[in-house]
């Protein structure tokens, strides 16, 4: 058997705001944005190339959901996003505001640093060695 994960949902206040960032800021791609008959929305972005994996941005209807949104992984890195020109995509994105926590670090495994989503999720912007 053949598997791999296809959708990570992340918690989101508003979703025009989360695809805003997500497309503009990180470069992503806007892969769906379809209408539920419940009000909901069906909301899928992926990196620009990727095949297999995306992020479902769905929105937080609770008090529980919403105590959640910007910090999913308790305040430790919980998402990586590969880059084949680490400089680049570190340029672009700080120019489009990103905010990252650290300086660019060049490790035995790649470059990388830490940035936050617009919701203070933390992230990896990492190209492999």
């Amino acid at each position: 058997m053949s598997a791999h994960i296809a959708l990570t949902a992340l918690l989101v206040h508003d979703y025009d705001e989360a695809i805003d960032f997500y497309t503009r800021a990180l470069g992503f791609d806007l892969v769906e944005d379809t209408a539920r008959p419940d009000g909901s929305r069906w909301v899928v972005v992926r990196p620009k190339g990727a095949a297999e994996s995306a992020l479902l941005l769905a929105l937080a209807k609770n008090d529980d959901q919403r105590s959640r949104v910007g910090d999913q992984t308790g305040g430790r890195v919980g998402f990586f996003l590969h880059t084949a020109d680490f400089a680049a995509d570190h340029a672009r994105m700080t120019a489009e505001g990103v905010r990252f926590l650290e300086e660019p670090r060049h490790e035995p495994y790649g470059s990388v640093a830490v940035f936050q989503d617009l919701y203070g999720n933390r992230w990896d912007l990492l190209q492999p060695a």
